[in-house]
């Protein structure tokens, strides 16, 4: 069984569907569940939301956006503590794919849940192609890839 479990959570569809992933292997009391949120500092030309973001510093950005990591991080794990998880939480800055892999690496983990957007621009997936799919190359331990399901929606 898995000792160590990272989920990557940031409240979205995608994401909570890996939190439910992770509650559905009920592991045991011994399993150590480690929740982390990656705050992506992002391109606002390529997320089309130019105009919206041009109104705001860099840094209200961040702080705002940690504001929310923060809060979503704390519905998450007391998510799983509900289910009876054993949990901490981890925020972190910077590209989704190596905060990850170095995490997993970190945390000793030997499963790594991630959720998979089915809804994302082409832009997007030609700029900054699939975080899941740079992860099958950094993550030297299993690699779950939980898709968006309308129950963890």
């Amino acid at each position: 069984m898995y000792r160590s479990i990272l989920v990557a959570y940031n409240g979205t569809p995608e994401s909570r569907s890996a939190l439910h992933e992770c509650i559905r292997l009920t592991p045991p009391s011994s399993t150590q569940v480690h929740l982390l949120a990656v705050i992506h500092p992002h391109d606002p030309l390529v997320d089309g939301e130019y105009g919206a973001r041009a109104a705001y510093s860099t840094q209200e950005m961040m702080q705002e956006e940690q504001a929310k990591m923060e809060r979503e991080l704390a519905e998450g794990c007391r998510m799983l503590q509900e289910a009876g998880l054993n949990t901490d939480i981890f925020l972190e800055t910077g590209e989704p794919a190596d905060i990850i892999s170095n995490m997993a690496a970190k945390l000793g983990a030997d499963l790594v849940i991630v959720g998979h957007p089915r809804h994302r621009s082409w832009v997007q997936r030609w700029w900054r192609g699939s975080t899941d799919a740079l992860l099958l190359g950094k993550v030297h331990c299993t690699l779950m890839i939980a898709p968006e399901r309308a129950e963890a929606a």
